[in-house]
């Protein structure tokens, strides 16, 4: 493929694509904490975005290296996203039927929960490594930098919308965050496999 309209336009696709289970998990990231200030926003969605970006490049590193291991690793990525998601889902459905009605307890999202989200959210863009391989490495970076920034601008689009309903929402926003996760796990999940 050459520099043209159509690489930016597949580029853009690509992200959008992509960052739509960033997006969710983002949103349900602002139900969990809808007082975050705009500095965290940032760190969330630039998490997602820096993930989002070096799986596609990891992806087709590996189709120009070491592309029959990675071929046998591919069947295992559905089965890696729903373990990590499900685990983080789990986890804030149960504090939040745990928490007392009225708590309005603050559950901030730890730096580690965060990078297994990003994991979870990106592991399957690898495979995008695969649709960029025709690329040369210049091209194949600049797709990679236009996944992170349409994924950076779709996440901190979700963590707002999240933050507006998880005030509305209270105590109950834990869990409708906890219940996201896993959904999407099990979408990402399903989809893998079939």
């Amino acid at each position: 493929m050459n520099w043209s309209f159509v690489f930016l336009l597949n580029s853009v696709l690509l992200g959008v694509g992509l960052a739509m289970d960033a997006f969710s998990v983002s949103m349900a990231n602002g139900l969990n904490e809808p007082r975050m200030r705009k500095s965290k926003m940032c760190v969330i969605a630039g998490v997602f975005a820096g993930f989002q970006f070096a799986m596609p490049m990891t992806g087709w590193i590996c189709v120009h290296t070491i592309v029959q291991y990675f071929t046998a690793f591919e069947k295992f990525i559905p089965w890696i996203a729903l373990t990590l998601l499900g685990f983080i889902g789990g986890n804030m459905l149960l504090e939040g039927i745990r928490s007392k009605g009225g708590d309005e307890e603050n559950h901030e999202l730890g730096a580690a929960a965060l990078l297994v989200q990003g994991i979870a959210t990106s592991i399957d863009a690898l495979s995008v490594g695969f649709t960029i391989a025709e690329y040369g490495w210049l091209m194949a970076f600049t797709a990679a930098l236009i996944i992170a920034v349409v994924t950076f601008a779709i996440c901190i689009v979700g963590v707002e919308i999240g933050k507006k309903f998880g005030t509305k929402l209270s105590n109950r926003a834990q869990i409708l965050g906890g219940v996201i996760l896993i959904a999407i796990g099990i979408e990402i999940f399903v989809t893998g496999i079939v």
